[in-house]
């Protein structure tokens, strides 16, 4: 594997997401983001879930594959996924840290985030190989094959952990976040 171009690939997934996360906040300061307007829609309390949810599972899992094949029209999808997720967690950080909540959004997020904000990250990284390394390059003259052996092993690494890491996401989400705010009282 090419380790410095996927971690430069990571950094600049990374970058988009925290881009995103960054103009949420910003443009909170000036819509009037309400804890109140949100409050019915934010996270899991712990009647919404009680079981492994296929339908998180679902969602999570649409998100990463639109990633992995989005590099196949140029990365677009793939940037614009990743930089509105950064952008929804940032609203949802934005609606928390106005109300002082900010115990509840850790609480609510960290045990699944630290799966799924990498499980994006990973997935937007692997894309991200497809359409400036290969392609280009290869619709330039400066390749004879758009894919070698070793892009697809480093593709198909890449896509398998983070649909790995995703499934976990969705199983601490639905197991493991509702019985800390259970716990919290959240």
């Amino acid at each position: 594997m090419n380790k410095m171009n996927i971690i430069a690939n990571i950094i600049l997934a990374f970058i988009i997401y925290i881009a995103g996360f960054l103009v949420a906040n910003c443009l909170s300061e000036f819509d009037g983001i309400s804890f109140q307007s949100y409050q019915n829609t934010l996270f899991l309390p712990v009647n919404r879930i009680n079981t492994f949810s296929i339908s998180i599972l679902l969602k999570n899992l649409t998100l990463i594959i639109i990633l992995i094949l989005g590099g196949f029209i140029f990365g677009f999808p793939t940037f614009l996924n990743i930089f509105s997720n950064g952008y929804m967690f940032g609203v949802i950080f934005a609606v928390y840290s106005k109300t002082f909540k900010i115990n509840q959004f850790l609480l609510l997020t960290l045990p699944h985030g630290i799966f799924e904000i990498p499980a994006i990250i990973i997935a937007g990284a692997a894309e991200f190989k497809i359409p400036y390394e290969k392609i280009i390059r290869y619709l330039a003259g400066k390749k004879e094959r758009i894919l070698t052996k070793d892009v697809i092993k480093e593709y198909l690494t890449l896509a398998l952990i983070s649909i790995i890491l995703i499934v976990i996401a969705a199983f601490v989400e639905a197991y493991v976040t509702p019985k800390i705010a259970e716990y919290f009282q959240i």
